[in-house]
């Protein structure tokens, strides 16, 4: 594949040179100093600012701080992503995992008007995407890796798939006659659209799994293609 051939050799062309090599340190490094204080600070369940709840910033983080070990929940994830950072052996685990939680920062800071703040957001998601691109080697059967072995196939698939979710919809409404969730007026009704609900959602899956490939990748040791 042509795009792939260019890419290779883009990539090897940069993160052949020294300086590019440092540079990409340093960056993992202070992305991952970076991060430590407020995952802390989440995980101690700390307030993260002082700010008013008059101030959109403050109002926003106050009522993070008390969604309970929601907040704490998004502590650690910034916390596991530096530490991965940390180390060449999984640094590429840890900028895929930098990745959205600081582009999530950036747009919210920028939306609230943290200012000042919005800027360096900014730039850590833009050298979050940097260290991404370098481990592009490592990454890159995301986007070009193709499996050689199909699915096994169902029998009757299109048939059989298609009636056990539809049955299953149909039982699902049973149960919420039982329990009357949802006080709902007509549960007849609600039984044949869940029916019907399932018998697509069945034919999707059948058609899914036509097409679905499973295995070791083309080109990889032990493939046989």
């Amino acid at each position: 594949m042509q795009i792939e051939k260019t890419l290779d050799a883009i990539h090897a062309s940069i993160t052949q040179r020294w300086y590019f090599q440092v540079f990409t340190v340093f960056t993992r490094i202070l992305l991952a100093v970076a991060f430590i204080p407020p995952s802390y600070k989440k995980i101690m369940h700390q307030p993260f600012t002082s700010l008013p709840d008059s101030h959109p910033v403050g109002h926003y983080f106050n009522a993070l701080l008390q969604t309970g070990f929601y907040y704490e929940f998004l502590g650690w994830g910034q916390m596991i992503a530096a530490i991965l950072l940390l180390f060449p052996r999984t640094a590429h685990l840890g900028a895929l995992l930098f990745l959205p939680i600081i582009a999530n920062i950036a747009v919210l800071t920028t939306s609230v008007g943290f200012a000042g703040t919005w800027l360096i957001t900014i730039l850590m998601c833009l050298a979050a995407t940097w260290l991404v691109a370098w481990d592009y080697d490592r990454l890159k059967p995301i986007f070009f890796g193709q499996r050689f072995q199909k699915a096994q196939g169902v029998p009757k698939a299109f048939i059989l798939l298609p009636l056990v979710f539809g049955l299953g919809g149909a039982s699902l409404a049973v149960l919420f006659w039982l329990g009357r969730v949802g006080n709902l007026n007509n549960y007849v009704s609600v039984g044949g659209i869940m029916a019907g609900m399932g018998l697509v959602f069945g034919l999707v899956v059948a058609l899914h799994l036509k097409f679905m490939k499973v295995g070791e990748l083309n080109g990889q040791p032990g493939s046989t293609s």
